[in-house]
């Protein structure tokens, strides 16, 4: 195996910005274990794609991730099929408002399991393969860990949770297994959210220091750098949000 034939776990890997980082690693040479939970259709495209390019680099695993006691299948079906593991990403997300007043227990359980619980206990799940193989984690966070945002109360509290276990698991886990967190800025607008509507959208890019929108690629090729290029880095935020963080 090359230096560059990593193996690779990524949660919602199916979509948007998990399919884009799926592509840039499987060019960079990387071997996919894709998890999805109801993107079947999108989940086999992209495996038939990239098992089209390079056979056998793509494989697929189903999965609830609010189901703690099956995350472990999820790493288990890795080394099942590639015999080893290098690198972890929690990418997979819950993401809508939840205004104080309204909000659930449900909501609670919803947000904080797929942007907190599920992440830590697949994280504990591959820590002693990752640990084998020298690997890393990358955590997909977002800026409005650290600065909530308006009207998604559950949401910022789960991520800014996540925050806080990426620096918790790189003190954990070092000096094996290195662990950061990529916060995203404004990239992909989250679907059937009428939070952000066009008015917004421009007032979100106005205050960008780029004055642009980011592309799933930004986040992809940083997600990367991290594990193919970052061997003294962990602990770390790395906000990918075209200055966006700097004027909040």
């Amino acid at each position: 195996m090359s230096n560059d034939e990593k193996i690779v776990l990524i949660t919602g890997g199916a979509k948007r910005v998990g399919a884009a980082t799926c592509r840039m690693l499987h060019a960079r040479g990387a071997r996919l274990m894709v998890h999805y939970r109801s993107s079947h259709d999108e989940a086999k495209a992209l495996a038939d794609e990239l098992n089209h390019l390079r056979r056998d680099s793509c494989a697929l695993v189903k999965g609830d991730l609010l189901h703690i006691e099956r995350l472990p299948h999820l790493v288990e079906a890795t080394l099942k099929h590639y015999g080893r593991l290098d690198a972890l990403i929690n990418n997979a997300s819950s993401f809508y408002p939840t205004e104080v007043g309204q909000i659930t227990a449900d909501n609670w359980d919803d947000l904080i399991g797929t942007n907190l619980k599920a992440p830590l206990f697949l994280a504990q799940a591959a820590a002693d393969a990752l640990r084998h193989a020298h690997g890393c984690i990358v955590n997909i966070a977002d800026i409005h860990a650290e600065r909530p945002l308006k009207s998604y109360v559950v949401y910022s509290i789960g991520k800014a949770g996540l925050v806080a276990m990426t620096k918790s698991l790189a003190h954990e886990l070092g000096p094996q297994v290195r662990v950061n967190a990529i916060a995203p800025g404004p990239i992909l607008w989250p679907e059937e959210d009428p939070t952000f509507d066009d008015t917004e959208r421009r007032r979100i890019v106005a205050h960008t220091a780029l004055k642009r929108e980011g592309t799933p690629e930004d986040i992809a090729r940083t997600a990367q750098f991290l594990i193919y290029d970052a061997p003294y880095i962990t602990g770390q935020i790395l906000a990918v949000d075209g200055g966006r963080s700097a004027s909040l």
